[in-house]
């Protein structure tokens, strides 16, 4: 009498010609652990937002439009319009800028200012409620 080995599968033993009547289920096993894993990497990226606020319809052509130019000097200063302004004061006179609609502020920065003090007018400007900000080059002023 022929022993067979408990660990050995039973195709093994068919003879050659008989269909397997077992299914090797490791290869689908393999794909859908691949697929998790895809899945579990790419969710994050699919579903994080970043909310922007992005302009809307133009009401005034460009032609109406009022720029006000915003420069950050070398050495810390800040000039509105061509005159230096006080850190201070840049509020009050933001908001006016701000209360006019056809008004575009256009902020430009010398490159050799620290990014620490960009990063703080900017902010003042955010506070102020300005929506209409564009940024020149980085050339000198």
């Amino acid at each position: 009498m022929r022993r067979q080995r408990a660990f050995a599968p039973s195709y093994a033993a068919a003879p050659v010609g008989e269909p397997l009547s077992e299914l090797n289920i490791t290869p689908l096993i393999d794909v859908m652990l691949v697929l998790l894993v895809m899945m579990i990497l790419t969710l994050p990226q699919v579903l994080h937002k970043v909310p922007i606020d992005l302009p809307q319809d133009v009401k005034v052509p460009l032609a109406e439009r009022v720029t006000h130019s915003l420069a950050l000097l070398r050495d810390g200063g800040v000039v509105l319009d061509g005159a230096p302004v006080p850190v201070a004061a840049l509020p009050a006179r933001l908001a006016a800028v701000k209360a006019d609609p056809k008004a575009l502020l256009v902020m430009r920065t010398d490159p050799e200012t620290r990014y620490e003090r960009f990063d703080q007018t900017l902010a003042v400007v955010k506070r102020a409620g300005i929506t209409r900000l564009g940024f020149v080059g980085n050339g000198p002023l």
